[in-house]
C-alpha cells in the first residue's frame, strides 16, 4: 500500500510538472507578440548562447565525429563496406547526434546559467523588485533568452553537423584510407529534404525543451543559495533526460510524416 500511495504521488509530481513546463512555454511564447521589446537583452543572451558556446560545440562535434567513424569503419571494414562511411556518418550525425550533442551542451552551459541566474535574483528579492516596478519578470528575463535559444541552437547545430563530419572526414582518409571523393559524395548523397528536415526541426524542439526546464527551475527556486545549487543540476538533468526522450520520440514523429518505415 505504501509503495501505491508512493508512485502515485510521484506520479502526480510527474504531471504537475509537465503541467508546469508547458505553462510558463505558453506563457512566454506569448509574450513574444506584444511590447516591450528588450533588443538589447536579447542580443547579449544570443552572443552569450551562440559565440560563447561555439568552442564547446566544436570540440564536441570534432571527437565525437572522430570516435563514431572509428567505430563504424572498424565495423564497416569487417564487411568490405568502409565506402559507405560517408552516408553512415551523414545519417546518425545530421539526424540524431548533432541535434541532440548540441542541445545537451547547451543545456549543461546555458541552461543551467539561466537557472542559477533567475534562482539568484528570487532568493535575493530582485523578481519581486521588478514587479514593484511594473515589470514583467517573464518578459525581461524570459522572453529574450527564449529568442536567443530558439535562434542560436540550430545554428549551433548545424555547426556540431558539419564540425562531427568533417572529423569523420580525417578518419575516413588517414586512418580507415577511405577516398576523400567517395567519402564527400557519400556526404553530399544523404543531405537529402528528409535529412536536413529532421536535422533542423529537432534544435527548435530541444531549445525550447531547455527553456522552459531552465525557467521553471528558476523560479522555483527556494532555500537560498543552497536551493540555488540544487535546482541548477536538477534544470541540466530534467534537460538532458528530456532531450533524449524527445529526440526518440521525435525520430518517430518525423519519419512518420515523411513516410520512412523502419
Amino acid at each position: 500500500m505504501q509503495m501505491f500511495t508512493r508512485t502515485l504521488e510521484q506520479a502526480k509530481r510527474f504531471v504537475g510538472g509537465v503541467q508546469d513546463l508547458t505553462m510558463i512555454t505558453l506563457r512566454v511564447i506569448a509574450r513574444l507578440f506584444y511590447p516591450p521589446w528588450y533588443f538589447r537583452e536579447t542580443l547579449e543572451q544570443m552572443h552569450f548562447v551562440g559565440i560563447g558556446s561555439l568552442v564547446l560545440i566544436v570540440l564536441t562535434g570534432v571527437f565525437a565525429g572522430q570516435g563514431m567513424a572509428l567505430q563504424f569503419s572498424y565495423e564497416l571494414g569487417a564487411f568490405g563496406s568502409k565506402d559507405y562511411l560517408g552516408t553512415v556518418m551523414t545519417n546518425a550525425i545530421v539526424r540524431v547526434l548533432g541535434p541532440v550533442l548540441a542541445s545537451m551542451m547547451v543545456a549543461a552551459r546555458v541552461g543551467a546559467g539561466i537557472t542559477a541566474e533567475i534562482g539568484a535574483m528570487k532568493t535575493t528579492h530582485q523578481i519581486e523588485a521588478l514587479e514593484s516596478f511594473g515589470i514583467d519578470p517573464l518578459k525581461k528575463l524570459c522572453v529574450p533568452r527564449f529568442v536567443a535559444l530558439i535562434t542560436m541552437v540550430p545554428l549551433l547545430t548545424i555547426v556540431c553537423d558539419v564540425i562531427s563530419i568533417t572529423g569523420g572526414w580525417i578518419i575516413a582518409k588517414y586512418v580507415s584510407h577511405v577516398s576523400t571523393t567517395i567519402y564527400w559524395a557519400a556526404v553530399k548523397e544523404r543531405l537529402i529534404f528528409g535529412n536536413i528536415f529532421v536535422g533542423i526541426v529537432k534544435p527548435f524542439v530541444f531549445a525550447t525543451i531547455v527553456a522552459a526546464v531552465s525557467f521553471a527551475n528558476g523560479f522555483a527556486v527556494t532555500g537560498g543559495t543552497k536551493g540555488v545549487g540544487r535546482y541548477t543540476t536538477r534544470s541540466v538533468m530534467i534537460s538532458s533526460i528530456s532531450i533524449l526522450f524527445g529526440a526518440f520520440f521525435m525520430t518517430k514523429v518525423l519519419f512518420g510524416m515523411l513516410g520512412w518505415s523502419f
